[in-house]
């Protein structure tokens, strides 16, 4: 299920782009207690999301001393949901102009996973 779609341009930080889509979609997260970030977001964004949305951040990071690929708790969630997005062909490659195309266009590809998935 998505809850939010922010396509921004390559030039902004990944932590930049989070607080603008937690922004833009905090009031729809009343339910939510925590917020599960990659190692990437530690000490960026975790104050600004209990100020502005008061949901706990726990950062999901590799355990220490271990070397090579290591399975990650939850992040296969984001791994799976982006492969899922990776198989419609309009997500395939990119080759639209506009975000607000872009945005559509997983709107799509999700909303097709789910009716798919309700006539099975």
């Amino acid at each position: 299920m998505i809850w939010g779609i922010l396509v921004v341009s390559g030039r902004l930080s990944e932590a930049e782009g989070a607080k603008r889509l937690l922004a833009k979609v905090k009031d729809g997260l009343t339910r939510w207690v925590v917020l599960w970030v990659d190692g990437g977001y530690e000490h960026r964004i975790e104050e600004w999301v209990a100020e502005e949305c008061g949901i706990r951040v726990d950062v999901v990071k590799r355990p220490e001393g271990k070397k090579g690929w290591v399975l990650l708790p939850k992040r296969w969630v984001v791994e799976r949901t982006f492969a899922w997005l990776g198989r419609w062909r309009g997500l395939a490659k990119e080759y639209t102009y506009l975000p607000a195309s872009t945005e559509a266009s997983i709107l799509l590809a999700m909303t097709h996973l789910m009716v798919k998935r309700l006539t099975a």
